[in-house]
């Protein structure tokens, strides 16, 4: 790739200010970056609507990018295909020439391809007498590479942003079936309240729902929503709590005179209304519903506590960035100052280190998001020494379930390596012996 060349378009297409900061931005590459030119691709088609490209658009950066030979994008190969009108419409599904030209110049402008014009206007390459790739005249590829860290930034933003407001539609949606079904039981019950009032707020509520619902509106909407099913259900309490006790009571002393007449003792005799034969048979079938009572309370007790993982507070952000320095660059605005960052930098990560939706998701709902992220922070500083960061999220994972996993002590052992890093640290692989490695298994 040539780097810092300003190339004028050919023909009637005249040069912009536009044109020239694109240019200069695609010679800004990262020394060393590379990246699939498929999954890069993906981020781009969940960033469809923030970059202003059309699904049409997306067709013709699909056909470009097959012409590139391999599967990665990096810097010192040659970024530029050069494909021919005919053959780039085939690719991209027979689309119409003119189609293909106006979908060309979306590209261009938005800064995802540039056009490097020959002489004559044509698309080729020159070649030396051994056949190697010395010039070429056609679309470069580089911005794509410049870009990298931003279009998956903005990817994994929109990706968190769909989540929530999944999840807000969802308790939105929950929230309306208990006001219509708590509301109709207490008049149809003729429980005392003003329900007629509580029927007004929430159809003012709902009336307020729009046909396109947004994070920014669904998160108010759910907070009302909230506060009006706490008003209803406390006053349902209030009327039924009189009679809820008496029930209950009168449940408990029949359980009690019940629990009396039917258990046996495995130390008294036989009970003098039983035959022989029909004694062994009463004794064991009575025997065997305290075993599995028993048993029943043994897994219980066994049973790992999953709620005291998902509600672990996660440890103060700026500890964590200290021990965690690499994840900053992932940062949404080349930094993070908030949880929300990292969690948003945090789903860069996990493309990078290869990890697949399904396993982040489950460590998120083991962990907590901030504490997943935190593992994927930690996880990016020793991403040499990992073979399989999936495998390894998923290991962490499952001990979390059983309680035997925390951040804390993986943060720690971080900050002691940045501190003092062995003689043969730089020049290995192979994991780091010490303290170090069982800090990071606890």
């Amino acid at each position: 790739m040539e780097s810092g060349t300003v190339t004028t378009p050919f023909g009637r297409r005249a040069m912009s200010y536009g044109l020239l900061a694109n240019q200069q931005k695609a010679s800004e590459i990262t020394s060393g970056i590379k990246r699939s030119k498929w999954k890069l691709f993906r981020s781009i088609c969940e960033s469809r609507s923030s970059l202003g490209i059309s699904d049409r658009a997306l067709t013709v950066l699909d056909a470009l990018l097959t012409f590139y030979p391999g599967d990665e994008l990096c810097e010192d190969g040659n970024l530029i295909v050069f494909p021919s009108n005919a053959q780039l419409s085939l690719r991209a599904r027979g689309m119409a020439p003119a189609t293909l030209r106006r979908h060309l110049s979306v590209l261009v402008e938005t800064g995802l391809i540039l056009r490097k014009d020959s002489p004559n206007g044509k698309r080729y390459a020159r070649r030396s007498s051994g056949g190697k790739l010395d010039d070429a005249f056609g679309f470069s590829l580089a911005p794509l590479l410049a870009r990298a860290r931003e279009i998956e930034t903005m990817a994994a933003e929109i990706a968190l942003n769909r989540e929530q407001l999944k999840a807000a539609k969802e308790r939105i949606t929950l929230c309306r079936r208990d006001l219509a079904k708590l509301i109709t039981f207490a008049v149809d019950e003729k429980i005392s309240g003003d329900w007629e009032q509580a029927q007004t707020n929430l159809q003012c509520v709902l009336q307020a729902i729009p046909r396109v619902l947004t994070l920014d509106i669904a998160e108010p909407l759910l907070t009302k929503l909230s506060v009006l099913r706490e008003e209803v259900v406390n006053q349902l309490k209030l009327n039924m709590k009189s009679p809820e006790m008496s029930a209950n009571e009168s449940q408990s002393e029949r359980h009690i005179q019940d629990s009396k007449t039917n258990i046996i003792s495995e130390s008294e005799p036989v009970s003098k209304g039983l035959s022989s034969e029909q004694a062994p048979e009463h004794t064991l079938a009575h025997g065997t519903a305290i075993e599995e009572i028993d048993d029943q309370r043994d897994t219980r007790q066994r049973r790992p506590r999953l709620s005291s993982i998902t509600t672990h507070k996660a440890l103060p952000l700026p500890f964590v960035l200290q021990a965690c320095t690499q994840i900053n660059d992932y940062g949404p605005r080349a930094g993070i100052t908030s949880w929300r960052d990292l969690i948003t930098a945090a789903y860069v990560v996990r493309s990078t280190l290869d990890i697949t939706p399904a396993v982040y998701e489950r460590a998120a709902i083991v962990m907590g998001p901030e504490n997943a992220a935190t593992v994927l922070a930690c996880m990016l500083e020793r991403a040499e020494q990992i073979t399989s960061a999936g495998g390894y999220l998923r290991d962490l994972t499952r001990r979390a379930e059983k309680g035997e996993f925390a951040t804390a002590p993986m943060l720690m052992a971080l900050m002691r390596g940045s501190r003092s890093k062995p003689e043969t640290y730089p020049g290995t692989t192979s994991p780091r012996q010490g303290p170090t490695k069982t800090a990071w298994v606890c």
